[in-house]
């Protein structure tokens, strides 16, 4: 049976090695901490995923590699990135594993229309350069045959496992589930794609499974857009907090703010998401892999609870 390797337990290697384990398969999860699941058949393995050569004892005898890393906050990105991409797809090319990477949609940049796997990459900051220079090293060393690997590219998580800090939304909804006034740093009524955390997980194993995904980019099947000020409605009305209270700041505070706080220089590159229409269409996904949204309705009954109670 296949044993499976998840670097990185953030929201989405935990569910996903939590996933692996309930189906029975052998899990392997590598971090800085040693964390992860605690559940049978996950062997939690601590070591600095950027040391090429102990990641690669550890992908020995793996058949899918799935790389659910994150090198910290936005700052760090561009130095930390390279080494820890470098890193995991030389393991998966010494182990002869498939390379599942977890990747985002910054890489497409602020373009007009909605984003599909064939949409050609066109980042417009260093977040979304950092994302396309990974995706353009895996599939050279996939034309080149040295290893087989494939991207699942999701838009901002959904889920009651999603922490306060990861992301505008939970961010926002930390404070209007608990009575206050969000302040918001871009539109509150444009429409946007949120993904699952769950649909995430079934888009990685899906692709780690199917030799159909790879050499290709896969965009993760998620809900029909919504605005951040109609998700906080409804999440708010599950919840028995009311109608969400949004006050917008002022951008221009916002560039004084990136002056001094790389964090929020950062930040403000990818804000053109919030401030127009930002729609994913993973219908090939769908139609080719058979992996489908979870329903809205569902995934709100779920998220309410979880981050009301994380609120108050």
């Amino acid at each position: 049976m296949t044993t499976h390797l998840v670097v990185g337990a953030g929201p989405v290697g935990a569910a996903l090695a939590s996933r692996l384990s309930q189906a029975g398969r052998t899990v392997r999860v590598v971090t800085r901490s040693g964390g992860g699941p605690e559940l049978p058949r996950v062997q939690r393995i601590t070591l600095d995923a950027t040391d090429a050569r102990a990641l690669a004892d550890a992908a020995r005898g793996v058949g899918v590699l799935y790389n659910c890393a994150n090198p910290g906050p936005y700052p760090a990105w561009e130095r930390g990135w390279p080494p820890l991409a470098a890193s995991v797809l030389r393991a998966a090319e010494a182990s002869g594993a498939v390379l599942v990477t977890l990747g985002n949609l910054y890489g497409y940049g602020p373009g007009r229309g909605a984003m599909t796997r064939d949409r050609p990459l066109a980042p417009s900051g260093t977040l979304g350069e950092v994302r396309a220079r990974m995706w353009h090293d895996a599939l050279a060393a996939h034309q080149a045959g040295r290893v087989r690997v494939t991207e699942a590219r999701a838009s901002d998580y959904l889920g009651p496992t999603v922490p306060a800090s990861h992301g505008l939304l939970p961010m926002y909804a930390a404070a209007t589930l608990a009575g206050k006034t969000a302040s918001v740093i871009a539109d509150p009524d444009q429409p946007h794609t949120w993904t699952a955390v769950d649909d995430v997980v079934s888009t990685l194993i899906a692709l780690g499974a199917d030799d159909r995904a790879w050499g290709s980019p896969w965009l993760v099947p998620s809900n029909p857009p919504a605005t951040v000020r109609e998700v906080l409605r409804e999440l708010g009305a599950r919840a028995g907090t009311g109608e969400p209270r949004l006050r917008r700041v002022p951008r221009i505070a916002l560039r004084a703010g990136g002056l001094a706080v790389p964090m929020v220089r950062e930040a403000l590159s990818v804000l053109y998401q919030f401030d127009r229409p930002f729609v994913a269409d993973a219908s090939a996904t769908s139609n080719v892999l058979g992996v489908r949204p979870t329903p809205w309705a569902d995934l709100l009954d779920a998220t309410a609870p979880a981050w009301r109670a994380r609120a108050a």
